[in-house]
């Protein structure tokens, strides 16, 4: 049952599993994260795209690289820019929660813009890396190690950052990142304890991507879906549950600043997972594995990204059905792009 494909049944049975424990996990995650992010001094923003990020984006790692692995590179490819795409919808969903103004507004911060440069970058090497030679060195292309050295050095830059030209101006629902109302008694328990139940989680979210991905090639084997579908549209949703989660955990919490954050950072992690399949992935480079579906998908994703950034820019205080114009492009964008992926 560990290495042969599943029946139907039993992969529809563990695909639910394993959303319903990521949801659970994610919740508890919100409040140890913001507790952590305050106590390590890192601020919501940095820790949230970085250490969230991390935890939040394990399942989808451990998805693209099982499913390399098993020689499913087009699962492998969609599911990472699917999960991109995915999250960054996610961010309407959260919006949704913050009633008296948009996210956008409340969460404006030059870290979380500057992470949204950062994965539009990694996304155009991925995309040129595609269009290349397809020239492999020990089983790995060169863009693997450019989109790695290029998420590092955006790192330094972000958190090296010094004065600004341009901040955002503080009005009244600005929410400034300060330490959170404690709400889950988390304010009691030694750092040393929160650490090891954010482990705890990680570990719980590593064993739902593998149960994931490996459901995922039943529901591919047995239904006659197109592996770039599945990959896109299911554990791309599945990889965005933990942001989702986490991010409406947070907003509730009024922790905005994080809520951006951990679906901005775990983006550009997510945009890392195509350095983790390809290092999987045995039959050449998964960036020339990649067919026209997971090309699309990598450019519905850039173009989302792009809408993002544009919101965070124009910090609209209300909007369109209470979401905002970027809100309302979000959804536009990726139900689209998913009926193109279905027809």
């Amino acid at each position: 049952m560990l290495t042969d494909v599943w029946p139907l049944s039993w992969s529809v049975g563990i695909f639910l599993l394993a959303m319903a424990v990521t949801v659970v996990c994610s919740i508890r995650l919100a409040g140890v994260g913001d507790t952590l992010a305050d106590r390590t001094g890192w601020g919501e923003a940095l820790f949230g795209a970085v250490l969230f990020g991390l935890v939040t984006s394990l399942s989808g790692i451990v998805m693209t690289a099982v499913s390399a692995a098993a020689d499913q590179p087009d699962l492998a490819y969609s599911n990472a820019v699917g999960g991109i795409a995915a999250q960054t919808l996610a961010l309407v969903v959260a919006d949704a929660f913050l009633r008296r103004v948009n996210l956008e507004h409340a969460a404006a911060s030059l870290p979380n813009m500057l992470f949204g440069c950062l994965l539009i970058g990694l996304l155009g090497i991925a995309l040129m890396a595609t269009f290349s030679p397809s020239v492999t060195v020990l089983g790995l292309h060169p863009a693997s190690v450019v989109m790695v050295a290029f998420y590092v050095g955006g790192l330094q830059l972000i958190r090296s950052y010094g004065e600004p030209m341009w901040r955002a101006v503080p009005t009244r629902e600005t929410v400034s990142d300060v330490a959170s109302e404690d709400t889950e008694g988390l304010a009691g328990h030694r750092t040393s304890r929160l650490w090891s139940e954010f482990l705890a989680v990680a570990a719980l979210v590593v064993i739902g991507g593998w149960a994931v991905a490996r459901a995922a090639e039943g529901i591919v084997e047995h239904t006659g879906l197109s592996a770039g579908f599945v990959g896109a549209l299911f554990m791309g949703l599945v990889n965005a549950l933990p942001e989702t989660v986490t991010s409406i955990a947070a907003v509730r919490r009024g922790a905005v600043t994080l809520a951006v954050a951990a679906i901005v950072g775990g983006n550009c992690l997510d945009a890392l997972n195509l350095v983790v399949g390809d290092i999987a992935y045995r039959g050449g480079s998964l960036f020339h594995a990649a067919n026209l579906d997971e090309l699309f998908l990598t450019s519905g994703a850039l173009v989302m990204t792009a809408v993002l950034l544009g919101g965070l820019l124009v910090r609209q205080k209300r909007g369109w059905l209470r979401i905002g114009f970027d809100g309302i492009l979000l959804i536009t964008i990726y139900v689209s792009t998913i009926a193109v992926l279905a027809f």
